[in-house]
């Protein structure tokens, strides 16, 4: 290798090594197959030298060799040019013999003719984390992640519950740390003891508690849990105190290795919040979300999950106006998120984002529904200066510690006017502290952007969270308006939030409208504007643009 090239594989390797967050970094020369890896790898691996010839194929021999063949079928890729990177999961022997799990991030840099010309990246290497909880004694949720992994290397089909207490954090004020820890020690005991020898077990995070078996079926598992809720519910001591504790739990059985062992766990924490939020705790299994017209519900899941990760790939933004009740014209849109793929069609959200809002990449898929959305409503909002851009947010994106600083750098990028975005949050929302809520939106106020409360008169949407946030716009659901056309009770029911959003200094959107009789009633109350069927279905932004601009 000259001595430019060795300048500028080093080069790579140090830029590379900066973004590591302390993974070992290799950088890879593509044309001379010359690489460089860190010292650390070096050590741990017993590889020859941080300078290798051919490291593919020596790394290679360090692979478990159950997971070879994907492994060397995407180096194959990455160095005939039809693959530009790849996430890859796999078992690497150390020095001492025993192989530990890894992942490797990779992706290719190619030169001024576009042709692949380096090669980098960094592992993780799994082995170096702890894999016991220092608490309960138990596997932690690093072994918990690995064990996930290798049932889908070994297509070991599998039932994984993850069960948890709720209101934990009320035990730790009213006993103190030292006698919470005791409680998680004593609890991790009992659901060793109920669920047997048929089962592994993990301490999860915060009070949760995760159960992985191939031998116990469903109806067994529910079976034990139901048994072992009641037991815990009527006699859990600690240090002779009767501990009073409400369980939840959700189960995922495993039985298609193409998924991802991160989807895996997105859809078991779905399933557990599921039956802490809307099934008091019972069991709740994920194939419950499954019907006769959609068979391959977490296989679908998958696949959308990969195309966040490929840059939000397949995603677009519907768009339904929004309606000035007193002059019917043009006030504002909300942006409605779709997917589309040719094996699945068009998919609504509502498939989707309950699941991935228990995913760490979900912020960044908000994040590119607001830039989208910002982009957009800017070509509206330069011919219309009040045009508002109304757009969803889950609590997933709140409860991100990077949530302001992207959303006011999305709106710089953009040159996307603060006062002209509506902030809506959604029913999920509930799920945050209200305190941490009234904070954040007070900078969001602050920063001269809206914010809707929707679906007015679901679990969120409550007096007490008017009282506490500084909320715009009150959306009231479709459900309390479908039927106004014969229902004194809907008459009623929107008049009643018509007063209350006064109280409040509140503007009152009425959305499901669908019929001009529907209007007409609703011209009586103090609605300031409209959404619904009569005026527009959600449509992509070309159309919006053609109808209304």
């Amino acid at each position: 290798m000259d001595n430019n090239r060795r300048a500028k594989l080093d080069s790579y390797f140090k830029a590379f090594s900066v973004l590591s967050d302390g993974n070992y970094v290799f950088i890879c020369d593509m044309q001379e197959d010359v690489s460089r890896w860190s010292k650390s790898a070096v050590d741990y691996f017993d590889l020859p030298d941080e300078y290798m010839q051919n490291a593919g194929s020596i790394w290679e021999e360090h692979i478990h060799p159950d997971d070879r063949e994907k492994y060397r079928s995407d180096i194959a890729a990455l160095f005939a040019g039809s693959s530009e990177g790849h996430v890859l999961q796999y078992r690497a022997r150390a020095r001492d013999g025993n192989y530990v799990a890894c992942t490797c991030k990779g992706t290719v840099l190619k030169n001024e003719n576009g042709e692949p010309e380096y090669f980098g990246g960094s592992i993780k290497n799994h082995g170096l984390l702890s894999y016991i909880d220092t608490v309960t004694g138990l596997r932690s949720m690093y072994g918990f992640l690995d064990d996930v992994k290798s049932i889908c290397w070994n297509y070991q089909v599998s039932n994984i519950i993850l069960l948890g207490i709720s209101s934990f954090s009320q035990i730790n004020d009213m006993y103190g740390y030292n006698f919470g820890n005791s409680v998680l020690r004593e609890l991790g005991n009992t659901i060793v003891k109920n669920f047997g020898s048929k089962c592994s077990f993990y301490r999860m995070d915060g009070p949760k508690f995760a159960v992985i078996t191939n031998k116990l079926s469903t109806d067994e598992l529910d079976e034990i849990y139901r048994e072992f809720k009641i037991s815990i519910t009527q006699n859990f001591y600690v240090d002779g105190e009767k501990i009073i504790i409400s369980m939840n739990a959700g189960l995922v059985t495993v039985d298609n290795f193409s998924l991802s062992s991160d989807t895996i766990v997105s859809c078991l924490k779905y399933a557990y919040y599921e039956s802490k939020e809307r099934k008091l705790g019972e069991m709740f299994r994920f194939q419950n979300r499954i019907n006769d017209d959609n068979k391959h519900y977490i296989e679908k899941i998958n696949m959308i999950r990969t195309s966040v990760i490929e840059g939000c790939k397949g995603f677009f933004l519907c768009y339904q106006p929004i309606i000035n009740a007193e002059n019917e014209e043009l006030k504002g849109m909300e942006a409605l998120l779709r997917w589309h793929n040719d094996e699945y069609g068009i998919v609504p959200p509502d498939q989707f984002i309950p699941v991935l809002e228990q995913d760490a990449l979900f912020p960044k898929l908000g994040n590119w529904i607001l830039k989208q959305a910002m982009l957009d409503g800017k070509v509206i909002v330069d011919k219309y200066p009040d045009f508002i851009v109304n757009v969803n947010i889950s609590y997933a994106q709140l409860q991100h510690k990077h949530f302001l600083t992207n959303l006011f750098h999305l709106l710089n990028e953009t040159g996307f006017p603060s006062k002209n975005l509506c902030l809506e949050l959604t029913e999920r929302c509930r799920l945050l502290d209200i305190d941490m809520l009234k904070s954040l939106f007070s900078k969001i106020k602050m920063g001269g952007i809206k914010v809707a409360l929707d679906d007015f008169g679901t679990g969120f949407s409550s007096i007490g969270v008017l009282r506490v946030l500084d909320i715009d716009t009150i959306k009231v659901d479709r459900e309390y308006v479908k039927n106004i056309e014969q229902s004194e009770t809907d008459k009623n029911t929107v008049k009643c939030i018509s007063n209350l959003a006064g109280t409040f200094s509140a503007d009152i959107c009425v959305e499901g409208v669908e019929t001009s009789n529907m209007r007409d009633i609703l011209k009586g109350y103090d609605v300031r504007s409209y959404q619904g069927y009569y005026y527009s279905k959600p449509i992509r932004f070309e159309d919006f643009k053609k109808k209304y601009l």
